[in-house]
């Protein structure tokens, strides 16, 4: 399993960014899953659901399954947040495992920068930083792409995780 990271703030354009990287990846039969980092606390299941109403009532996990897909949403209760490396273990197999967000974790990432976001870049004091996403060109010697140049993007994550080649037709 290859996995690549995309990092950068709030608002710049990571989650729209992967979403379209997700269909050409998977249009070369490349098996593509995600985990994404979420700050703080979120919801997965909706208020009123019954497995909403059992996990507030206590349950350490919820596992909601049916005939097209299953959930698992385990609550943590004050312990502390697995690291990636914990979270990866829990992946069924893929070909290529995508990050979103983790900007501090030590994997080869994706810096999405956006100006109007007015944060400051991650890719000076992070090694880990391979190529950069913006709307506006910058002083650095890191590979850059527009924001728009999905199939670039495409091309190079793949190349930069050892994919470039695989294209299954069992898919």
């Amino acid at each position: 399993m290859k996995i690549f990271g995309f990092a950068g703030y709030s608002g710049s354009g990571k989650t729209t960014l992967i979403e379209q990287l997700i269909p050409l990846f998977t249009a070369r039969g490349i098996t593509v899953s995600l985990i994404k980092h979420a700050h703080h606390t979120f919801e997965v299941d909706q208020p009123g659901k019954d497995s909403y109403r059992h996990r507030k009532a206590g349950c350490a996990e919820v596992l909601v399954t049916s005939s097209r897909r299953w959930a698992l949403v385990h609550e943590l209760r004050g312990a502390p947040e697995p690291p990636l490396a914990e979270q990866v273990q829990r992946m069924s197999p893929c070909d290529l495992l995508l990050v979103e967000g983790y900007k501090r974790e030590r994997i080869p990432k994706l810096e999405v920068y956006r100006a109007e976001v007015a944060e400051p870049l991650i890719h000076p004091h992070d090694e880990n930083v391979v190529a950069i996403a913006t709307d506006t060109r910058l002083n650095t010697a890191l590979p850059q792409f527009s924001l728009n140049a999905t199939q670039d993007i495409a091309a190079f994550v793949l190349e930069h995780v050892g994919l470039v080649g695989l294209q299954r037709r069992d898919s």
